[in-house]
């Protein structure tokens, strides 16, 4: 592969994902989403098919990593780092890309996050938070437990992803993505609820940026001074994930 392919199949396949998976938590998030207040297992699976859409469409061009800890991972395993550089710079570019057009998406809704007079829905008048539709926020802000949270769950991402390429025809077949997107899908529902499991560096970190300049009526903090620790958990996983499956298959 081409580093013009890699990239441009990391951009395109990272866009669709952050698109899918921001876009989801605008529709649970948001006031006036038909979709308000669905639910975490409703979040959980559209990451899920974020991840299906985007790897599946990035695969031809790229393969898909769409993850830098997938990525690293990877590199850290078969030793080639030449090209770690590629994916890296495609997907935090996707990520970005895919947060504007979450935006740009539910643009009336988040034009609406406004404090309302002279109605009778009460708290559902107060602005919503809009950092949680782009980035990950805790629900308990514990630096070393978070950090733990995020290593634990891309460690499960990353080092299963390996696995599966020792099973033959896999790849060829097209059912890896298809597992992979399902295993993103139980990460959530089983590991996501103390940070909201970004297991992805450029998947908080891009969408974080993009938040941060959006003009979101009442969008409240970016908080940057969380936003180390969904960047660095997922590296540290990503990179143990690749030391034990190259010290152990």
């Amino acid at each position: 592969m081409s580093n013009g392919d890699i990239f441009v199949g990391e951009v395109i396949g990272t866009a669709i994902l952050i698109l899918f998976g921001a876009g989801v938590c605008a529709a649970v998030t948001l006031r006036y989403s038909k979709a308000r207040a669905s639910g975490w297992v409703v979040i959980s699976f559209g990451w899920g098919f974020g991840v299906l859409a985007g790897a599946y469409t990035a695969a031809p061009l790229s393969g898909g990593h769409l993850n830098p800890a997938v990525t690293l991972g990877i590199a850290v395993d078969t030793g080639e780092w030449d090209k770690v550089w590629v994916y890296v710079l495609g997907q935090f570019v996707g990520a970005m890309l895919g947060a504007v057009l979450c935006y740009l998406t539910y643009f009336a809704q988040f034009q609406a996050n406004v404090r309302g007079t002279g109605t009778t829905e009460g708290t559902a008048d107060e602005p919503v938070p809009t950092l949680g539709v782009f980035s990950t926020v805790p629900e308990i802000r514990n630096p070393v437990a978070n950090l733990v949270t995020e290593i634990i769950a891309t460690a499960a991402l990353v080092l299963p992803i390996l696995a599966f390429g020792l099973t033959e025809g896999l790849g060829e077949s097209g059912t890896l993505v298809l597992i992979v997107s399902l295993l993103v899908v139980g990460i959530g529902l089983s590991l996501g609820g103390p940070t909201g499991y970004a297991i992805n560096p450029t998947r908080d970190l891009g969408p974080r940026i993009v938040h941060t300049f959006l003009p979101i009526p009442n969008k409240g903090t970016s908080d940057w001074g969380y936003a180390w620790i969904p960047v660095a958990g997922p590296l540290i996983g990503g990179a143990l994930a690749g030391l034990v499956y190259n010290a152990a298959f």
